[in-house]
C-alpha cells in the first residue's frame, strides 16, 4: 500500500484509451474492456476520464457520464499495489466535482455485491445503496450480483 501524496490527477480522454485500457485490464482480470470501448466512453461531451499518476506512471483511473441532471461512475479502478492509499477516494471524489461541474444532481454506480472494499469507500463517500442487480457481474466461480449505489451532489 501506498499513499497517495505523490499522486496527481488529470483528465484523460480518446486519446489515452490504450492506457486506460491496460489498467482496466490490471484491475478487473476477469472483465477487462478494450480501448475502442474506453474511447467510445470518455469522449465528451457526456463522457469523460481521469488519471491518477505517480510521477507519469499511471496507478488508477475513472469513467464516469453525465446526462439528463444524473452522473454515473461506469468503471473505476485502482492498481492493487496502490489500493487502500486513497486514490481512490480521490478519484471519486474527482468524479463527483467534475459531475456536479456538468450539472449533475446526482451520481450513481454499480459495484460487484462480494467487493467489500469497493462498497466500503463508497459508503464512506455518501453512497448509498439503492437496488440490486442479480447475475450482473461474471465471475470464473459464476455470476455475482451489482449493488446500485446512489449520492445526491448538494448545491446543484
Amino acid at each position: 500500500m501506498t499513499t497517495d501524496e505523490a499522486v496527481h490527477l488529470q483528465t484523460a480522454g480518446p486519446l489515452h484509451a490504450e492506457t486506460l485500457a491496460a489498467l482496466h485490464a490490471l484491475c478487473f482480470p476477469d472483465e477487462p474492456w478494450d480501448a475502442a470501448a474506453i474511447a467510445s466512453l470518455c469522449s465528451p461531451p457526456e463522457g469523460f476520464a481521469l488519471l491518477a499518476l505517480r510521477g507519469e506512471e499511471p496507478v488508477g483511473f475513472a469513467l464516469a457520464r453525465v446526462a439528463a441532471g444524473e452522473g454515473e461512475i461506469l468503471t473505476i479502478g485502482v492498481l492493487p499495489a496502490d489500493r487502500r492509499g486513497g486514490v481512490g477516494r480521490r478519484l471519486v471524489m474527482a468524479v463527483l466535482g467534475t459531475a456536479q461541474d456538468q450539472g449533475a444532481e446526482a451520481l450513481f454506480l454499480e459495484v460487484a455485491e462480494d467487493n467489500s472494499p469497493a462498497r466500503t469507500l463508497y459508503m464512506a463517500n455518501g453512497f448509498e445503496p439503492v437496488g440490486r442487480r442479480p447475475g450482473y457481474y461474471t465471475r470464473p466461480s459464476g455470476a455475482v450480483a451489482a449493488v446500485v449505489m446512489r449520492r445526491t451532489i448538494p448545491g446543484v
